[in-house]
C-alpha cells in the first residue's frame, strides 16, 4: 500500500487524505470557504499525526486541480507541489471531474461542478470513463438538458446525484499517475472574474 497525503480545496469544503499502509486519516469540512488558507496546514498536521506519518515518508503527494474556486485550486496545488519539492517526491493530478468520475458506477453521465452566476462546468463520459463532451462552461437551461448529472455540490439541478467529495478523493487519487511537481498545472476552463473585467 502507497503512504500519501492528498488534498482537495477545490470547492467551498475542504478535503484532507492522509494514507501511511492500512491506517487512514480522512478530514472533511464541508464549508470552509474563503477559509482554505487558514485551516489547512492545520488540517493535514492532524492527518499526517493521525496516522503517523510524516512528508518524508510519503510515495507521492496528490492535489485536486479544478476546475472550481480559482484562489482554492492554487492553494492546493502550491501545497501539494511544496511538499513534493521538499520530499524530492512525485505528485497526482486530481481533476474535479475525475475526482467525481471514479466514484460513478454508470457508463454514460456527466459530471457537474458550480461555476456561479448560473453557470457550471461540466464534462461527459462514457464507457470505461472515456471523455465524451470534453470539459465545458454551460448555462443551467443547458445542463439541466443532460443526464444523469453527478457532483459533490448541494445543486438544485435536474436529474443531479450529489456525492461524498470527502469519500471520493481515495478512489480518484489511486486511478491517478505519477507526474513530476512542475507538471502540477490548474485545470482551469473558462478564465477568472479579474480576467473578463480586465479591459
Amino acid at each position: 500500500m502507497s503512504n500519501f497525503l492528498a488534498i482537495d480545496t477545490s470547492s467551498r469544503y475542504l478535503t484532507v487524505l492522509a494514507q501511511k499502509g492500512g491506517a487512514k486519516k480522512l478530514i472533511y469540512i464541508e464549508d470552509c470557504a474563503m477559509k482554505h488558507s487558514c485551516v489547512l496546514m492545520g488540517e493535514v498536521e492532524r492527518a499526517l499525526d493521525a496516522v503517523n506519518l510524516t512528508p518524508a515518508e510519503c510515495d507521492f503527494f496528490a492535489a485536486v486541480t479544478g476546475p472550481g474556486s480559482f484562489t482554492g485550486i492554487r492553494i492546493g496545488i502550491a501545497t501539494a507541489k511544496g511538499f513534493a519539492v521538499g520530499a524530492d517526491k512525485p505528485v497526482r493530478a486530481v481533476t474535479a471531474f475525475d475526482l467525481i468520475a471514479y466514484n460513478v458506477n454508470s457508463e454514460n453521465f456527466y459530471t457537474v461542478i458550480d461555476a456561479a452566476h448560473g453557470y457550471y462546468y461540466v464534462c461527459g463520459y462514457g464507457a470505461g470513463r472515456a471523455v465524451t463532451m470534453p470539459p465545458a462552461y454551460i448555462s443551467r437551461e443547458r445542463a439541466e438538458s443532460l443526464s444523469p448529472l453527478f457532483g459533490t455540490e448541494p445543486l438544485d439541478l435536474k436529474n443531479y446525484t450529489r456525492l461524498n467529495a470527502g469519500e471520493c478523493l481515495e478512489t480518484a487519487v489511486k486511478n491517478s499517475a505519477d507526474i513530476s511537481a512542475d507538471a502540477l498545472y490548474a485545470l482551469y476552463v473558462r478564465k477568472s472574474q479579474a480576467e473578463e473585467n480586465r479591459k
